[in-house]
């Protein structure tokens, strides 16, 4: 029998011997998947905002990502690119104890938030580790301190 591992590199080693033992054969190109339910994503491919070449971007490398209409922005330390994918997406594959949706078109990496200023209409102005300030809105105002224990 052989099967395609679609699990993430953590577990992948221990899965694959434990498999091979029992006789499985790993193969990439299988027709029988077996995968995880919450593996998400280590890089996320996005444009140069200037030339345009495709980049694979590590996901521990992401500050915020944001949506204006249709175009979705990546934002890291020291570049800006743009998503080639919509921004429910992205958040789907991200994983979310180290990615907050904080409004209906940002979303934050967890560890990149530098200072938290609350405002006296129910919201926070977040700025993160790049200098970009960012809102938290009402509607996601309590979801963000439960969050960060606020």
């Amino acid at each position: 029998m052989k099967i395609k591992l679609d699990i993430s590199n953590e577990r992948y080693e221990e899965i694959k011997s434990a498999l091979e033992e029992r006789g499985i054969e790993i193969d990439d190109t299988a027709d029988l998947v077996l995968s995880e339910t919450n593996s998400f994503i280590d890089n996320l491919t996005v444009r140069e905002k200037g030339t345009n070449a495709r980049i694979i971007l590590p996901v521990e490398d992401i500050v915020c990502i944001e949506s204006f209409g249709h175009t979705v922005e990546v934002q890291t330390q020291e570049s800006q690119y743009q998503a080639t994918d919509r921004l429910y997406r992205i958040v789907s594959l991200l994983d979310p104890t180290e990615f907050l949706r904080i409004s209906n078109s940002v979303v934050i990496a967890r560890n990149k938030v530098k200072r938290i200023k609350p405002t006296l209409s129910s919201k926070f102005i977040l700025t993160m580790s790049n200098g970009k300030s960012v809102d938290v809105t009402r509607t996601y105002y309590h979801i963000f301190k439960e969050y960060f224990g606020i």
